[in-house]
């Protein structure tokens, strides 16, 4: 049997807004497997962000256990969670989330460097493979949307993580530049086995996918097409 990537059991958050109690995830199970490419569909509110956060460690679960390949991310402490993130994990975000102040190449070195490394040849490389080879000098403002999407995939790509948590990659994106951007991190993620969760509330994003989950009020449902998505 394939090896567990991401385990979650019993998954709740809760947040105590105006005096009512508001649960952001309602028992949430997961058991996705090592390469496993999954969309994360759901409604904007329907909770996804708050997951990805529980599995990412940025936020703690007001009840369950997130497990992360094998390791239970409240006993690794605040030091292991950290650690874990910087060595094992990669972020995608919608907004691209790159330092102003540094060219598209050290946007990429920056997360090799928080891992201890020094050769900057992974981020020249890891540029060349999402199509930015001759482009690392210039600044974020001087690249286009799809073209720091492109950097941020490779800021994901460059310390080679076992795990991408993708938060709406293609939403601040026209639709012929998002389907560029699905592609090609699909593509490098199945290239390099590692497991990659894409957060969606657009149904393109499904057919890139092994598994589509839904998210309907902080729970999960497996659906088998985008067509019982629509239903």
């Amino acid at each position: 049997m394939d090896a567990s990537m991401i385990r979650t059991y019993d998954l709740w958050k809760r947040y105590e807004e105006e005096g009512h109690d508001g649960a952001a995830l309602r028992g949430v199970d997961l058991d996705i497997k090592k390469g496993q490419i999954v969309a994360l569909f759901g409604k904007s509110g329907s909770g996804k962000t708050t997951c990805l956060n529980l599995i990412a460690g940025l936020d703690a679960p007001t009840r369950g256990r997130v497990e992360i390949d094998g390791r239970d991310m409240a006993a690794l402490g605040e030091a292991g969670r950290t650690h874990l993130r910087r060595n094992k994990l990669g972020f995608v975000f919608q907004f691209f989330n790159l330092l102003p102040t540094l060219t598209a190449f050290e946007n990429v070195f920056l997360a090799l460097e928080l891992t201890g490394g020094a050769d900057p040849r992974p981020a020249i490389e890891a540029l060349a493979l999402v199509g930015l080879e001759g482009k690392g000098g210039r600044y974020p403002h001087e690249l286009s949307g799809g073209e720091q999407q492109r950097v941020a995939i490779a800021r994901a790509l460059v310390k080679r993580p076992p795990l991408i948590l993708a938060d709406e990659p293609t939403g601040n994106l026209d639709s012929a530049t998002g389907t560029q951007i699905l592609e090609l991190l699909v593509s490098r993620c199945r290239a390099g086995g590692t497991t990659l969760i894409m957060v969606s509330h657009a149904l393109n994003t499904c057919g890139y996918a092994d598994r589509i989950l839904r998210m309907t009020d902080g729970r999960i449902v497996e659906v088998h097409s985008r067509e019982e998505l629509a239903q």
